[in-house]
């Protein structure tokens, strides 16, 4: 319950610019924000998604901090 309430909080705090990993594990840049709770994502220069807001799973730096941790 803790980690989805950080996740709701991640994902109103979004940026453009912002590097994020999607529950998919795409990796990608926050492109746009848009009005209907999509976001437009680069995965690539010049290849963009648009996903739900809510499948965005953490901050990208977020996740390197869990993995070493791990480690």
């Amino acid at each position: 319950a803790q980690k989805a309430k950080k996740a709701k909080e991640f994902q109103t705090k979004l940026q453009k610019g912002d590097k994020i990993v999607t529950i998919a594990g795409i990796h990608g840049k926050v492109n746009k924000l848009n009005d209907d709770g999509t976001i437009q994502i680069e995965v690539n220069p010049g290849s963009y998604l648009t996903i739900e807001a809510s499948a965005i799973s953490m901050e990208w730096s977020q996740q390197q901090q869990a993995a070493a941790a791990k480690s």
